[in-house]
């Protein structure tokens, strides 16, 4: 099947033929996955990119945080785009970009061009709003909101499962090859794109306000630098906090900018409306706690078990990432259970049960880490709750979103749990940073404890937050 096949009943925004939408709910899961599969592909690298490029793991950690940086401005932008007439065009484009940028990390270049590869990599994390935008336009509503839940899960699970792959592939056939797997799932994308991505519906606009994005760019950017460069905080902590100080400066004049403009590249009025922003808090909050747990078990995994700590493991980046294989496949679970939960009890008190569980979570391995078994367990209960906190979290914010609004709506949603993983991931670093002695290498086992309790109290403010959305009225919640 080709776009043209559907542009009849797309054109007329009607929801595709039942033929059609087999082909085209398989396609939008996988474009979603794939695009965060690859993006996550930076993180057990990591080490083998400081090998081989000889660069310190600093400059290699930028090989994640410019994925998670072109990402989080790509995402806004798309959003806008997907919202108009060109939709179609806009997926296929990105995608065109993020296969360049694949090529660009496999070719034997100097490392800057690694860095600009990961860079087009990581503005496919853009697509998983559009994809959203597309199911609702030309699904049934039931069917598509299952839809919209499991590209919302798969976003997520991708990591789990891009980890452990990579990693593999880095071990048989270094670097270069692991990076290879992003070439040929990405082309595969595109190839399904082409095919099974149907024409917006007629009547539709997008103009993308250029003046909010460098704006917001450069806020994003202050943010996730950061949010990566802990040691400027435990070294330059007046310099961290101007940065910090402008940062926020940024974005509040990003908001006035967007709040002036015809075209605003987020309908700010639309986030400031009280479910659509209590659920933004909830992500924001809940994406530091949820991130901060696979910081905390991937670390602990891989620390020597003969180093004199009392603890660690000592797994290679590839057994290490098969601890996550319990996190994706319960993720999973839950995001094919959440639509039928969904029918007997509200989306926020879904959001309030699954942050009970995640930091359920939290509370096991703050009590049980001593084997493998239960680092297992642990990040399968995260993986079981984050599953059902993202199948539940489209559903709070889409209920009182125009259709035609989706794709903006979701990519601003996106952008906060982006900055909220990047957030989480800089607390774990420097909560370890702070419990590992002078001369040590690897924090005390007391540093991890402490960490866990601060991401307890992370979701119990996300439990509090979405308990609060399911208190208002009906009335309250419609647009």
């Amino acid at each position: 099947m080709t776009g043209q096949s559907v542009d009849g009943a797309a054109l007329k925004g009607l929801p595709v033929a039942r033929s059609e939408a087999r082909l085209l709910v398989p396609s939008l899961v996988f474009i979603a996955l794939v695009v965060a599969a690859v993006a996550s592909l930076g993180t057990p690298l990591i080490t083998s990119v400081a090998t081989s490029f000889h660069v310190s793991l600093a400059g290699a950690q930028w090989t994640l945080t410019v994925a998670l940086l072109s990402g989080a401005v790509a995402t806004p932008v798309l959003g806008r785009l997907g919202a108009g007439p060109h939709r179609r065009a806009a997926i296929l484009a990105t995608l065109s970009v993020v296969v360049a940028g694949s090529a660009l990390t496999v070719l034997p270049l100097p490392f800057p061009w690694l860095l600009a590869g990961r860079a087009a990599q990581g503005v496919g994390l853009g697509l998983t709003a559009l994809m959203m935008g597309v199911a609702r336009d030309h699904l049934p509503e039931e069917r598509g909101a299952a839809v919209i839940a499991l590209i919302s899960v798969v976003s997520i699970i991708g990591a789990g499962v891009g980890y452990p792959l990579a990693a593999l592939l880095a071990e048989l056939g270094g670097v270069r090859a692991a990076y290879g797997l992003g070439l040929v799932v990405t082309a595969a994308a595109l190839l399904t794109a082409w095919r099974s991505i149907p024409e917006a519906p007629e009547g539709r606009s997008a103009h993308v306000d250029v003046t909010g994005a460098v704006v917001l760019a450069a806020a994003l950017l202050l943010v996730l630098f950061l949010a990566g460069e802990r040691d400027l905080w435990s070294r330059h902590l007046a310099v961290a906090t101007g940065l910090a100080v402008a940062a926020v400066a940024l974005l509040c004049a990003w908001a006035v900018v967007e709040l002036r403009s015809t075209t605003p590249l987020v309908d700010v009025r639309a986030v400031r409306h009280p479910a659509v922003a209590g659920a933004n808090l909830a992500m924001f909050v809940g994406g530091i706690g949820m991130y901060l747990l696979l910081t905390l078990v991937t670390r602990y995994a891989q620390t020597p078990h003969g180093a004199g700590y009392g603890y660690g493991f000592g797994l290679t980046t590839f057994v290490a990432g098969l601890v996550l294989v319990p996190f994706s496949v319960l993720g999973f679970v839950a995001g094919k259970l959440t639509p039928r939960i969904r029918t007997r009890i509200a989306d926020p008190l879904l959001l309030a049960g699954s942050a009970v569980v995640v930091g359920g979570g939290f509370a096991l391995f703050a009590a049980a880490r001593s084997n493998l078994a239960e680092l297992f367990a642990a990040m399968g209960v995260l993986g079981f709750g984050v599953g059902g906190f993202s199948a539940a979290m489209p559903g709070v914010i889409l209920a009182v979103t125009p259709k035609s609004e989706t794709s903006s709506a979701m990519s601003f949603n996106y952008v906060v749990r982006s900055v909220g993983y990047s957030l989480g991931s800089a607390v774990g670093g420097l909560i370890l940073a702070a419990g590992t002695g002078p001369g040590r290498l690897f924090p005390d086992d007391s540093a991890y404890t402490t960490a866990a309790l601060v991401g307890i109290g992370a979701m119990a403010v996300t439990t509090l937050t979405s308990l609060a959305l399911a208190r208002r009225r009906p009335s309250e919640t419609t647009p």
